[in-house]
């Protein structure tokens, strides 16, 4: 259902060696939202995202995520119901593409010893590599991979257990225009083809945002600084005030475009 609530932080600081690192954040995301999280560098994007992704727990104040508090649920197990994409993702193995992929069923960076993925997974790998245009990739390996086809491989490791969240945390970093391009179009396709799936995308860039973004949140200092519909939130005056600095926005053929300019 569309209006089913996936995620929820209510009042979350968060401190860490005695810095204050979050201060009171609130942020609701319900099925088929597709949220952007922008700000500095250091505003507080990640550690936000980590939340989301229960990796950290708040200092202060509660978080949400598919119905169960982080602090009273299985850690673990509820992470395997969370897809995340991070493109410094720690493979130092010549993995195949879909052997990438499978480890999305594990939860692992590597292969588990002796575990043997069943039929149905196998199946779902199938369905991914086609979705997200890995035919033919299938036997490269990770270190001759292109960092676009990184990111389509681990965007499928993030789907392979059907997660209502996806996490992509500066999915387009070391990514040339072209193939910035090609990952965002695969986001969006994705987008299509999963209406009631949730996604939290962190950036600086706000042409990196796909053009099904449908929310965001502008961060700064460790605090929302403004939150909701992205049209409303991504504008010219919100931008330059969260950036301390004169930014002109466009939104374009659903894309967004900023350009720095000179302060007067």
């Amino acid at each position: 259902m569309a209006d089913r609530e996936i995620l929820r932080l209510e009042g979350v600081d968060f401190v860490r060696d005695s810095l204050q690192i979050l201060s009171d954040i609130h942020l609701t995301v319900h099925a088929g939202e597709r949220w952007a999280l922008i700000g500095p560098n250091g505003a507080g994007k990640s550690t936000i995202l980590s939340m989301c992704g229960a990796v950290k727990h708040p200092t202060r104040g509660s978080v949400h995520v598919l119905g169960r508090k982080l602090g009273r649920v299985d850690i673990r197990e509820l992470r395997e119901s969370i897809g995340h994409v991070n493109p410094r993702h720690p493979l130092n193995s010549p993995l195949t593409v879909r052997q990438v992929i499978l480890t999305g069923a594990t939860g692992t960076t590597e292969l588990m010893p002796r575990w043997v993925p069943d039929a149905a997974i196998q199946a779902r790998a199938d369905e991914l590599i086609e979705m997200l245009g890995l035919n033919g990739l299938e036997t490269a390996t990770w270190s001759t991979m292109s960092q676009g086809e990184r990111g389509r491989a681990l965007i499928a490791r993030a789907l392979l257990p059907d997660p209502p969240l996806l996490l992509l945390d500066e999915p387009s970093t070391g990514l040339d225009v072209a193939a910035r391009e090609l990952f965002l179009t695969t986001v969006d396709e994705l987008h299509r083809a999963r209406p009631d799936l949730a996604t939290i995308l962190v950036t600086h860039h706000l042409e990196e945002l796909p053009t099904t973004t449908t929310h965001a949140m502008l961060i700064k200092d460790g605090q929302g600084y403004a939150s909701g519909p992205a049209r409303e939130v991504l504008t010219t005056e919100l931008v330059s005030e969260c950036f301390d600095h004169p930014i002109e926005v466009e939104h374009r053929s659903g894309r967004w475009q900023a350009r720095a300019l000179a302060r007067s």
